[in-house]
């Protein structure tokens, strides 16, 4: 029998307009599927009516379940907490921190937490600690206030895409390798990581119309200026493989900025050290990187006996007791200083701060403090100087304390090794403690 079957559009039933609140949300999905359903039947040719009836029963009861199943999704918090990031929202700050699961940028993260910020972080974990992501984690457990992302900055297209799937306000870029003497055994290591890999931010930056940047740099590329203090009007002369590379960074950020009208601030701080005061946080670097990092953490391998002594490289500078001079900043000090570059960040201005105390310790001096911020008596070692070591560096700081009203606070060396080192003798296996 050729008889013709007739099936109505279910449009003709349920019109569908663009905005139905009162519905849920699986409904509206339900109603849709339907209709395409239906005209996708509609547009076969069945020999029977009966098998055209089973067919788009399976379909519907198909859709009804895929529905239910997207609905549920949407309600369940791992799903919302994600969402949230991908859209501005009124009153609220997101900021990409590049390397935050790093020594300063774990500290900048839990600061930027602390101030109400909606956070994501982006680290490979090559020198950063998943440990002190997971405190950050459980610090603030809310859906929408912190999201972790383990991708490379040299990976273009992954860092494109984390881009397109946030809707980032600001970037505080922290990610770098940052030994001096490791830099110079490694050099080409440092180009890429650094200035090649601040390209990659900007690129990603320039293309999601993010505005601005909050570039943690140096006073490394000052190299080792004639006269002190150093001020920001210091000629830049790097000595070092580290140096040279975030004053190329440096570089490409003026002369983008100066396309633009993004917002930039430039920090180049000094040498750092301490903890969290509350002891949530500290610094534990790798194993293998212990002969090139800090002073502060050689100084406290020492005294928990992991190294027999401390080994002080150049006592032959032309300083007061031949040991280098150096202005030690306490982390909590420098974060701060971000935090109040990131608020008074403006539309086509630039800022470059250095971020220091304004005074010079001896490396002998910092020695004599850590022993009796340990209660140990370190035994100390004298070597030949360090390639790529300058004689002395200190800050001026009277710039970013006229225009940020920045001062650093936790000046007292002995006290902020002190924090630091409470720290340490309760997680003598870093974060794995």
């Amino acid at each position: 029998m050729g008889e013709s079957i007739q099936i109505l559009e279910v449009s003709s039933f349920l019109p569908l307009p663009s905005s139905l609140p009162v519905l849920p949300t699986f409904v509206l999905i339900y109603l849709q599927t339907l209709r395409v359903a239906v005209d996708w039947v509609q547009g076969m040719d069945f020999s029977c009516l009966r098998k055209k009836q089973h067919v788009l029963g399976k379909i519907l009861i198909a859709t009804f379940f895929a529905a239910v199943c997207v609905f549920m999704l949407k309600l369940s918090p791992r799903f919302s907490s994600r969402s949230v990031f991908a859209k501005h929202e009124s009153g609220v700050t997101h900021v990409l921190v590049t390397g935050g699961a790093g020594y300063i940028g774990s500290h900048a993260v839990l600061r930027l937490l602390k101030d109400s910020y909606r956070v994501t972080i982006v680290d490979n974990l090559s020198r950063g600690n998943i440990g002190a992501v997971k405190i950050l984690q459980k610090l603030f457990p809310q859906p929408g206030r912190l999201h972790f992302v383990c991708a490379d900055l040299g990976d273009a297209r992954a860092i494109d895409q984390i881009f397109t799937q946030n809707a980032f306000d600001a970037v505080m870029h922290f990610a770098a390798v940052a030994y001096v003497g490791e830099s110079t055994l490694e050099p080409l290591r440092y180009y890429h990581n650094i200035t090649a890999n601040t390209l990659v931010v900007l690129e990603a930056m320039a293309k999601h119309r993010v505005k601005t940047l909050i570039y943690s740099s140096t006073c490394a590329t000052y190299g080792e200026p004639e006269t002190m203090p150093i001020t920001e009007k210091t000629p830049q002369f790097p000595i070092n493989p580290y140096g040279k590379a975030k004053k190329m960074a440096e570089d490409m950020i003026l002369d983008f900025s100066r396309t633009t009208n993004m917002a930039v601030m430039i920090l180049r701080y000094f040498n750092v050290i301490g903890s969290d005061p509350e002891g949530r946080l500290g610094e534990a670097p790798r194993p293998e990187l212990r002969e090139h990092g800090r002073i502060s953490g050689a100084c406290f391998d020492a005294a928990r006996g992991i190294i027999p002594g401390l080994k002080v490289k150049g006592t032959d500078y032309p300083t007061p007791d031949g040991t280098c001079i150096r202005d030690y900043i306490d982390v909590t000090d420098l974060v701060d200083a971000h935090v109040k570059a990131l608020d008074k960040a403006r539309p086509k201005n630039v800022g470059i701060y250095n971020v220091g105390t304004g005074k010079g310790r001896s490396v002998k001096e910092f020695v004599e403090a850590c022993k009796k911020a340990t209660g140990v008596n370190i035994k100390v070692e004298h070597l030949a100087r360090r390639p790529g070591d300058y004689a002395e560096v200190y800050s001026d700081p009277s710039k970013i304390h006229h225009e940020l009203n920045w001062t650093a606070k936790y000046t007292d060396l002995e006290k902020s090794l002190r924090v630091a080192w409470r720290w340490q003798k309760t997680h003598r296996n870093g974060y794995a403690s």
